[in-house]
């Protein structure tokens, strides 16, 4: 008589495993709670860049850092240089910066560190938790996300010339595109097909003169292009 087999595999998936850094305590307190809420596991909880920097490395397998752009001492750049030093020691983590205001500078700094598991949102975004949860979903499973507010206020400061050559059609489908989304999130954004979406990509591609790279490391290109235009020439 056949013994029965049980499998030792745990059926219940890894849930995202996430430190946030943030000096506000109240607004920390929060996350973690809206976090928890929605299944995913807070592994660290800190005030300040050294402290995430410590953390990181003590929990290597995290797959995200959730982190404030102005942290203490000064309240400048000590989120940023934490998430640019986290991309270059552990470029399996996943950071999401978060900031009160737009700061067009980090948002072209944080894509040309590293052009995944990255994410650049506004504070205010995190009242809406099914949008937050979203976004950080994506960039902790490898994808990337820029605040729609960030990208509205960088074309409206851009003096790329090459992007005066984009339809009105191409300009917004870079402008999703700079979000993180996919062409179906994009055709269903703007309303139109997946077939229309990918001639307007084609047609970004040729007018930006990106030449014949992978498709995706174009995409990362025309996004780049996009974000630094406000400092070119």
């Amino acid at each position: 008589m056949g013994g029965l087999t049980v499998s030792t595999e745990d059926p219940t998936p890894r849930r995202t495993r996430v430190i946030i850094a943030e000096d506000s305590v109240l607004l920390r307190s929060g996350m973690a709670r809206l976090l928890e809420d929605a299944g995913v596991e807070v592994v660290a909880s800190v005030g300040d860049a050294d402290a995430l920097i410590t953390e990181v490395d003590a929990h290597p397998d995290v797959d995200l850092c959730l982190v404030d752009i102005r942290m203490p001492p000064t309240y400048s750049e000590e989120g940023i240089q934490a998430a640019v030093k986290i991309r270059e020691t552990h470029p399996e983590v996943a950071v999401l910066l978060l900031s009160q205001h737009v700061v067009d500078r980090y948002a072209a700094d944080l894509l040309g560190a590293g052009a995944f598991k990255v994410g650049y949102l506004l504070k205010d975004r995190v009242a809406d938790i099914e949008e937050f949860m979203t976004v950080l979903r994506r960039v902790a499973d490898g994808g990337a996300a820029i605040d729609p507010e960030v990208v509205t206020q960088l074309l409206s400061r851009n003096r790329d010339r090459s992007l005066e050559r984009l339809t009105p059609r191409e300009t917004e489908v870079l402008e999703v595109m700079a979000e993180g989304l996919n062409n179906a999130g994009i055709a269903d954004r703007l309303t139109i097909t997946e077939r229309a979406v990918e001639k307007h990509i084609r047609s970004i591609f040729l007018k930006l003169d990106l030449g014949q790279d992978d498709h995706d490391h174009r995409r990362v290109l025309a996004v780049l292009r996009y974000l630094r235009g406000s400092t070119r020439n």
